[in-house]
């Protein structure tokens, strides 16, 4: 099985070729020692980081810009999101804030990236 990808890790995005010989991946076209550690994940266990909104029950800020604290399975993403969906922010928090803790238990945390229901809360 051979697959192409194009390196995200660093701004030189590197054309790769990705083989399967046996138990063996064998990557081509990296420049660096990066490329071949994220072609082989990218085959073997694809991850990624996600950023979205949840709802508020503040009516002057609906929504809050949260993310998690770090990259997941690529397959959980629509998991991921379903939960989101199902969440409603009651508390003032601040960047950085934790909205759920270790999400899904997938050992991340959905955190708000945004200091807007903070701020909001002073100007009143």
């Amino acid at each position: 099985m051979t697959k192409e990808l194009v390196c995200i890790v660093c701004p030189r995005s590197c054309r790769m070729t990705i083989t399967s010989e046996g138990d063996e991946l064998v990557v081509t076209g990296n420049t660096c020692k990066r490329g071949k550690e994220f072609a082989i994940n990218e085959m073997t266990d694809p991850r990624r980081t996600v950023c979205t909104t949840v709802r508020t029950s503040f009516p002057s800020v609906p929504v809050l810009p949260v993310r998690v604290s770090g990259a997941i399975p690529k397959n959980k993403i629509f998991d991921l999101m379903r939960e989101v969906n199902r969440i409603t922010v009651s508390k003032r928090i601040g960047r950085e804030e934790v909205v759920v803790p270790n999400i899904l238990d997938l050992g991340v945390d959905l955190i708000a990236t945004s200091n807007i229901l903070k701020d909001e809360n002073n100007e009143t």
